[in-house]
């Protein structure tokens, strides 16, 4: 449940870049043009999909007990998942987010746009009412819109986003979004470390667990884990194994491989160290 108040942040248009290009779950919005890929593409796109995303092995015994322990549950909020997974696709692929940050809202809410926790938050994402006029919805007895799966996902898109340029690593964003960034800089002053797993300890008990349901809820979703369930070091590795099994399809000789691997890794190294 979010429960932070916006910093208010003034967005340029300058989408965020992000090392799991492309998305292999990316839908075009409708009536978007998709041009024919080429071979170099098509060879380039089966090289990221061969490569798996690793789980931590922190997180191994998590996503086991979770998944068996919710598995009725997961298989319903699957079942009627399809119309709200579609407006969030479209939401997030319109701000240049991973697609999979939809999973964020199975836990905020199993994906019910009229759920309320005891605390006053609503909606799927889980909005508090400040938060939610602070991301410019309109909160009233008549007309939350924050039940609105559109309007609620573009706010949360905007939030999300804003984590993400604070802190560079998407777990520390499902961190954030539930206890707010205070907490969490908290938690990385007392561990010395901005990794999830090192400082995990110093974060309220709903907060680290609320980071394990969402990469679970993923792999559960997708059978494979994403920049979205990795920290910034391992984006980082992970991306380095990306390119160099891209790099393989595309150059024909060693010489041509290491050229391009090269060129493509400094600049990729550079976006996730400024959050871009």
């Amino acid at each position: 449940m979010l429960n932070s108040t916006f910093s208010k942040t003034v967005f340029g248009s300058h989408l965020l870049l992000f090392i799991s290009f492309p998305f292999i779950s990316y839908q075009h919005p409708p009536n978007t043009a998709v041009a024919e890929p080429d071979d170099s593409t098509t060879a380039a796109v089966s090289a990221i999909a061969a490569t798996r995303v690793e789980l931590n092995s922190n997180a191994v015994k998590f996503v086991s007990n979770y998944i068996q322990k919710n598995n009725e549950g997961l298989v319903k909020i699957k079942n009627r998942s399809k119309s709200p997974f579609k407006t969030m696709d479209i939401v997030f692929a319109k701000y240049g987010l991973p697609l999979e940050l939809k999973y964020l809202a199975v836990i905020e809410s199993e994906l019910k746009a009229t759920a309320v926790s005891r605390v006053g938050a609503a909606g799927p994402w889980q909005l508090m009412p400040v938060t939610a006029k602070m991301l410019g919805l309109k909160v009233a007895a008549g007309n939350d819109e924050r039940k609105q799966y559109n309007k609620s996902t573009k706010a949360a898109a905007l939030y999300l986003r804003d984590l993400y340029r604070e802190f560079g690593d998407w777990l520390l964003v499902m961190a954030a979004y539930n206890c707010g960034p205070g907490p969490v800089y908290k938690a990385i002053r007392k561990s010395g470390s901005h990794n999830f797993w090192a400082l995990q300890s110093y974060l309220p008990r709903e907060s680290r667990e609320h980071v394990k349901k969402f990469i679970a809820t993923h792999y559960y979703f997708e059978g494979n884990g994403s920049v979205t369930t990795l920290t910034k070091a391992e984006n980082i590795k992970h991306t380095k194994m990306l390119m160099i099994a891209m790099a393989k399809e595309k150059a024909a000789t060693p010489a041509k491989r290491d050229a391009y691997y090269k060129k493509q890794i400094p600049g990729i190294e550079q976006s996730i160290a400024y959050g871009y």
